[in-house]
Protein backbone atom coordinates (compact mmCIF):
# COMPACT_ATOMS: atom_id res chain seq x y z
CA UNK A 1 0.00 0.00 0.00
CA UNK A 2 1.37 3.40 -0.94
CA UNK A 3 2.07 5.91 1.79
CA UNK A 4 1.59 8.90 -0.50
CA UNK A 5 -0.92 11.53 0.51
CA UNK A 6 -4.33 11.12 -1.13
CA UNK A 7 -7.64 12.96 -0.75
CA UNK A 8 -8.67 11.03 2.36
CA UNK A 9 -5.40 11.36 4.25
CA UNK A 10 -5.52 13.95 7.00
CA UNK A 11 -9.29 13.71 7.39
CA UNK A 12 -10.76 13.37 10.87
CA UNK A 13 -11.27 9.96 12.45
CA UNK A 14 -14.23 9.86 14.84
CA UNK A 15 -14.11 7.47 17.79
CA UNK A 16 -16.39 6.01 20.42
CA UNK A 17 -15.52 3.92 23.45
CA UNK A 18 -12.22 3.43 25.26
CA UNK A 19 -8.95 4.70 23.84
CA UNK A 20 -7.25 2.00 21.74
CA UNK A 21 -4.51 1.42 24.30
CA UNK A 22 -7.16 0.41 26.85
CA UNK A 23 -9.46 -1.49 24.47
CA UNK A 24 -9.71 -5.25 24.00
CA UNK A 25 -11.01 -5.08 20.43
CA UNK A 26 -11.93 -2.58 17.74
CA UNK A 27 -14.38 -1.92 14.93
CA UNK A 28 -13.58 0.25 11.92
CA UNK A 29 -16.79 1.66 10.45
CA UNK A 30 -16.74 3.00 6.87
CA UNK A 31 -19.55 5.34 5.84
CA UNK A 32 -21.37 5.39 2.52
CA UNK A 33 -21.50 7.91 -0.31
CA UNK A 34 -22.80 11.27 0.79
CA UNK A 35 -22.84 10.22 4.44
CA UNK A 36 -20.51 11.04 7.31
CA UNK A 37 -18.32 9.25 9.80
CA UNK A 38 -20.53 10.35 12.74
CA UNK A 39 -23.57 8.84 11.01
CA UNK A 40 -22.00 5.38 10.60
CA UNK A 41 -20.55 5.64 14.11
CA UNK A 42 -24.11 5.44 15.41
CA UNK A 43 -23.83 1.68 14.81
CA UNK A 44 -21.64 1.59 17.90
CA UNK A 45 -24.82 2.06 19.92
CA UNK A 46 -26.53 -0.75 18.00
CA UNK A 47 -23.58 -3.15 18.10
CA UNK A 48 -22.18 -2.64 21.60
CA UNK A 49 -19.28 -4.79 22.75
CA UNK A 50 -17.65 -4.27 26.14
CA UNK A 51 -14.09 -3.09 25.77
CA UNK A 52 -14.39 -2.31 22.05
CA UNK A 53 -13.22 0.96 20.53
CA UNK A 54 -15.08 2.14 17.42
CA UNK A 55 -13.33 4.22 14.78
CA UNK A 56 -14.94 5.87 11.75
CA UNK A 57 -12.74 7.64 9.19
CA UNK A 58 -14.22 10.57 7.29
CA UNK A 59 -13.97 10.69 3.49
CA UNK A 60 -13.07 14.00 1.89
CA UNK A 61 -16.27 15.49 0.47
CA UNK A 62 -18.26 12.63 2.10
CA UNK A 63 -17.42 10.34 -0.85
CA UNK A 64 -14.66 7.75 -1.06
CA UNK A 65 -14.65 7.62 -4.86
CA UNK A 66 -16.74 9.45 -7.49
CA UNK A 67 -18.32 6.74 -9.63
CA UNK A 68 -19.96 3.34 -9.14
CA UNK A 69 -17.83 0.60 -7.64
CA UNK A 70 -18.51 -1.24 -10.89
CA UNK A 71 -16.77 1.44 -12.97
CA UNK A 72 -13.25 0.97 -14.35
CA UNK A 73 -10.84 1.29 -11.42
CA UNK A 74 -8.88 4.17 -12.97
CA UNK A 75 -12.00 6.34 -13.02
CA UNK A 76 -12.26 6.04 -9.24
CA UNK A 77 -8.66 6.82 -8.45
CA UNK A 78 -7.06 8.19 -6.39
CA UNK A 79 -10.16 7.82 -4.20
CA UNK A 80 -10.14 4.03 -3.86
CA UNK A 81 -6.43 3.75 -3.09
CA UNK A 82 -6.61 6.67 -0.68
CA UNK A 83 -9.60 5.12 1.09
CA UNK A 84 -7.85 1.77 1.38
CA UNK A 85 -4.83 3.55 2.78
CA UNK A 86 -7.02 5.29 5.37
CA UNK A 87 -8.26 1.89 6.57
CA UNK A 88 -4.76 0.40 6.50
CA UNK A 89 -3.46 3.26 8.63
CA UNK A 90 -6.15 2.61 11.24
CA UNK A 91 -5.38 -1.12 11.30
CA UNK A 92 -1.67 -0.35 11.74
CA UNK A 93 -2.48 2.14 14.49
CA UNK A 94 -4.60 -0.40 16.34
CA UNK A 95 -1.94 -3.09 15.96
CA UNK A 96 0.62 -0.67 17.40
CA UNK A 97 -1.72 -0.02 20.33
CA UNK A 98 -1.86 -3.74 21.10
CA UNK A 99 -5.04 -4.80 19.27
CA UNK A 100 -4.19 -7.57 16.78
CA UNK A 101 -6.05 -7.86 13.49
CA UNK A 102 -7.93 -10.93 14.70
CA UNK A 103 -9.71 -8.63 17.18
CA UNK A 104 -10.48 -5.95 14.61
CA UNK A 105 -13.88 -5.97 12.89
CA UNK A 106 -14.33 -4.02 9.66
CA UNK A 107 -17.81 -2.85 8.75
CA UNK A 108 -19.38 -0.60 6.17
CA UNK A 109 -22.57 0.38 4.43
CA UNK A 110 -22.96 0.80 0.66
CA UNK A 111 -19.85 2.52 -0.71
CA UNK A 112 -18.20 1.99 2.66
CA UNK A 113 -19.08 -1.72 2.53
CA UNK A 114 -17.44 -1.97 -0.88
CA UNK A 115 -14.29 -0.28 0.40
CA UNK A 116 -14.14 -2.46 3.53
CA UNK A 117 -14.63 -5.58 1.39
CA UNK A 118 -11.85 -4.51 -0.96
CA UNK A 119 -9.53 -3.87 1.96
CA UNK A 120 -9.99 -7.32 3.45
CA UNK A 121 -9.63 -8.98 0.03
CA UNK A 122 -6.40 -7.10 -0.71
CA UNK A 123 -4.97 -7.37 2.82
CA UNK A 124 -5.79 -11.01 3.62
CA UNK A 125 -5.32 -12.40 7.09
CA UNK A 126 -7.38 -13.23 10.14
CA UNK A 127 -9.72 -10.44 11.19
CA UNK A 128 -12.32 -10.35 13.92
CA UNK A 129 -14.97 -10.02 11.26
CA UNK A 130 -16.18 -8.24 8.14
CA UNK A 131 -19.70 -6.81 8.04
CA UNK A 132 -20.82 -5.94 4.51
CA UNK A 133 -24.12 -4.07 4.58
CA UNK A 134 -25.28 -3.61 0.95
CA UNK A 135 -21.92 -3.84 -0.76
CA UNK A 136 -19.47 -6.04 -2.61
CA UNK A 137 -15.98 -6.27 -4.04
CA UNK A 138 -14.88 -3.48 -6.35
CA UNK A 139 -14.45 -4.05 -10.08
CA UNK A 140 -16.23 -3.90 -13.46
CA UNK A 141 -19.06 -6.36 -14.07
CA UNK A 142 -17.54 -7.52 -17.36
CA UNK A 143 -14.38 -8.84 -15.67
CA UNK A 144 -14.10 -11.63 -13.09
CA UNK A 145 -13.24 -10.56 -9.56
CA UNK A 146 -10.15 -12.43 -8.41
CA UNK A 147 -8.26 -12.23 -5.14
CA UNK A 148 -5.72 -14.53 -3.53
CA UNK A 149 -4.71 -15.06 0.07
CA UNK A 150 -5.90 -16.78 3.21
CA UNK A 151 -8.55 -15.17 5.41
CA UNK A 152 -8.01 -17.93 7.99
CA UNK A 153 -11.63 -18.38 8.93
CA UNK A 154 -12.48 -14.70 9.24
CA UNK A 155 -16.26 -14.46 9.78
CA UNK A 156 -17.86 -12.48 6.96
CA UNK A 157 -21.47 -11.35 6.78
CA UNK A 158 -22.99 -10.04 3.56
CA UNK A 159 -26.51 -8.66 3.59
CA UNK A 160 -28.25 -7.01 0.64
CA UNK A 161 -31.54 -6.62 -1.17
CA UNK A 162 -32.24 -8.64 -4.29
CA UNK A 163 -33.36 -5.45 -6.02
CA UNK A 164 -30.74 -2.93 -4.84
CA UNK A 165 -30.24 -0.33 -7.58
CA UNK A 166 -26.63 0.30 -6.51
CA UNK A 167 -25.49 -3.25 -5.70
CA UNK A 168 -26.30 -5.98 -8.26
CA UNK A 169 -27.23 -9.31 -6.72
CA UNK A 170 -24.66 -11.01 -8.97
CA UNK A 171 -21.84 -9.04 -7.37
CA UNK A 172 -23.00 -9.97 -3.87
CA UNK A 173 -23.00 -13.64 -4.90
CA UNK A 174 -19.58 -13.26 -6.51
CA UNK A 175 -18.19 -11.52 -3.44
CA UNK A 176 -19.43 -14.32 -1.17
CA UNK A 177 -17.82 -16.87 -3.46
CA UNK A 178 -14.49 -15.05 -3.53
CA UNK A 179 -14.35 -14.71 0.25
CA UNK A 180 -15.30 -18.36 0.74
CA UNK A 181 -12.53 -19.33 -1.69
CA UNK A 182 -10.10 -17.31 0.42
CA UNK A 183 -11.00 -19.32 3.51
CA UNK A 184 -13.50 -17.00 5.16
CA UNK A 185 -16.50 -18.23 7.14
CA UNK A 186 -19.18 -16.58 4.99
CA UNK A 187 -22.81 -15.89 5.85
CA UNK A 188 -24.82 -14.33 3.03
CA UNK A 189 -28.42 -13.19 3.34
CA UNK A 190 -30.50 -11.71 0.54
CA UNK A 191 -33.59 -9.75 1.56
CA UNK A 192 -36.39 -9.65 -1.05
CA UNK A 193 -37.45 -6.13 -1.92
CA UNK A 194 -35.43 -4.50 0.87
CA UNK A 195 -34.62 -0.82 0.47
CA UNK A 196 -31.03 0.45 0.42
CA UNK A 197 -30.71 0.32 4.18
CA UNK A 198 -29.73 -1.88 7.14
CA UNK A 199 -32.48 -4.01 8.69
CA UNK A 200 -32.76 -5.61 12.10
CA UNK A 201 -31.98 -9.12 10.85
CA UNK A 202 -28.62 -7.86 9.57
CA UNK A 203 -27.92 -6.33 12.97
CA UNK A 204 -28.76 -9.67 14.59
CA UNK A 205 -26.31 -11.46 12.27
CA UNK A 206 -23.62 -8.90 13.09
CA UNK A 207 -24.24 -9.37 16.80
CA UNK A 208 -23.62 -13.10 16.44
CA UNK A 209 -20.19 -12.42 14.95
CA UNK A 210 -19.41 -9.94 17.72
CA UNK A 211 -20.60 -12.40 20.37
CA UNK A 212 -18.19 -15.00 19.00
CA UNK A 213 -15.39 -12.44 19.09
CA UNK A 214 -16.20 -11.59 22.70
CA UNK A 215 -16.19 -15.29 23.61
CA UNK A 216 -12.76 -15.70 22.02
CA UNK A 217 -11.45 -12.72 23.98
CA UNK A 218 -12.73 -14.10 27.25
CA UNK A 219 -11.40 -17.57 26.43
Amino acid sequence: MTTEQGPHQGQKVYTYGPVPAEADSAMILVHGRGATAPSILELAQTLPVEGMVYLAPQAMGNTWYPYSFLSPREQNEPGISSGLQAIASLVDRLNDEGIPSERIVLAGFSQGACLASEFVATHPGRYGGLLVFSGGLIGPQDAPVKHEGDLQGTPVFLGCSDTDFHIPLERVEETASVFAGMGADVTKKIYPGMAHTIVQDEIDEARQILASLLTEQQG
